[in-house]
């Protein structure tokens, strides 16, 4: 029983010298950017740098997102999507009707392959036409369309009542298909609930019937991608995914920064993101990692500028 819901693909470009050195140059504004927005009481402003919306798996469109961030008095806000980069100049022209600046970005989903674990690189000052990037990540994409196909057909072939609709119309707002997507399609509860996560847990994780996981990119080469399309690379959430260990490699790829707030982040991660963020002269981030309905955080700005 196959559903398919959508494919995706992508091709990069070859890139000038003079578009290398424009882009190096937009990577240095990006970069005093974000250390200017480090210091907040420097800056005056409130920024988010981790926002997901419709174009991945977050619940809420650029609008949307947009007239939050406004109303929490976010005055910076970076879309950092999945795997993609598609529609940033829409969104960043949309942050000014909003006055709300918008920074471009991504969050690339990678791996660790000498400690095998996964590690997250979000990177900033990107535009929709990011071509390494999205060179690197169209099979990812493409890898994770394929695994929320065979989760679905999982589903239906188990006899659970899934919105086919509502998967459908959230995977065409998406770049693909994502799990959130069928469990918004499964049930209306909260996603925070006992119900939510207890239906999440039986399905998507132990020995549930949705259990699958697909390949991802190497960590350095997301770098990499990143700072070929003139972009600021950051390690996102270290203390989420433990991947520390990784910043003295990355930092030779290229790495400029790392995520230090972040709503998964306590006094440790602060202390460890300021010890490395002090030996490499890292410019220190931060973000709610908000997903709308389909995550915890309540709203957009949420501990993002708690400093």
């Amino acid at each position: 029983m196959k559903h398919d819901v959508k494919d995706g693909r992508a091709a990069g470009r070859p890139v000038s010298c003079l578009q290398q050195a424009a882009r190096s140059a937009k990577a240095a504004g990006t970069e005093a950017l974000l250390r200017h927005l480090e210091d907040a009481d420097a800056s005056k402003t409130r920024s988010d740098l981790h926002v997901h919306t419709t174009v991945s798996d977050g619940s809420d469109t650029f609008a949307e997102a947009l007239a939050q961030a406004k109303e929490q008095g976010v005055s910076h806000i970076a879309f950092t999507n999945h795997d993609t980069t598609a529609h940033l100049d829409e969104a960043i022209a949309l942050g000014a009707d909003f006055g709300v600046e918008v920074v471009g970005g991504v969050e690339i989903s990678a791996w660790d392959s000498s400690r095998k674990r996964k590690a997250h690189i979000l990177g900033y000052g990107l535009s929709a036409e990011s071509p390494a990037v999205e060179t690197l990540c169209a099979p990812v994409l493409a890898r994770r369309n394929d695994s929320s196909q065979w989760q679905l057909d999982r589903l239906l072939e188990a006899g659970y009542d899934i919105d086919i609709d509502r998967v459908h119309a959230l995977a065409l707002a998406s770049t693909a298909l994502y799990k959130q997507h069928l469990m918004a399609a499964l049930t209306d509860e909260p996603y925070a609930s006992d119900a939510y996560q207890d239906l999440y847990r039986s399905l998507f994780k132990g020995e549930g019937i949705c259990v699958r996981d697909i390949e991802y990119v190497d960590a350095s080469d997301a770098v990499r991608a990143i700072v070929e399309d003139g972009g600021v690379a950051v390690l996102a959430h270290p203390g989420q995914l433990d991947s520390y260990a990784l910043v003295d490699e990355l930092v030779e790829c290229g790495l400029r920064g790392i995520e230090k707030y972040h709503p998964d982040h306590g006094l440790r991660d602060w202390a460890t993101c300021n010890t490395l963020a002090d030996r490499y002269g890292l410019v220190r981030t931060g973000g709610s990692d908000y997903h709308g309905r389909f995550g915890r955080v309540p709203h957009i700005g949420y501990r993002a500028a708690n400093r």
